[in-house]
């Protein structure tokens, strides 16, 4: 797979877990994988006190929001730099090309 064949979003984003809204800096990515015929997305939560106080260290589910889009992901252990990883399958929380004129303007 090449650095081109994946989608991805850099910026904020609001995460919801259990009950507490979070805003939060994201780093994701994502790509379609052909085999399982799912899209799959994943990435790292930016440091936040708020967030390890409300995960304390835990895997948890979690809705991410970026803007008017949503998806449900699962946050994993912290890294030793304090960032939460991110995953999920479907419907990923950023726009992704759907069309290949689409796709062909975003590598334009």
């Amino acid at each position: 797979m090449s650095e081109h064949d994946e989608d991805g979003y850099a910026g904020p984003a609001t995460l919801v877990v259990d009950d507490a809204e979070l805003a939060v800096e994201v780093d994701l990515r994502g790509y379609f994988q052909p085999i399982d015929g799912y899209y799959h997305w994943y990435g790292r939560v930016a440091v936040s006190p708020e967030l390890a106080s409300a995960v304390g260290g835990r895997k948890k589910p979690c809705t991410i929001r970026v803007g008017a889009l949503t998806a449900s992901g699962q946050l994993s252990d912290p890294d030793p730099w304090g960032r939460y990883r991110i995953t999920g399958t479907s419907t990923p929380p950023f726009s992704v090309p759907k069309t290949l004129a689409e796709v062909e303007a975003a590598t334009a």
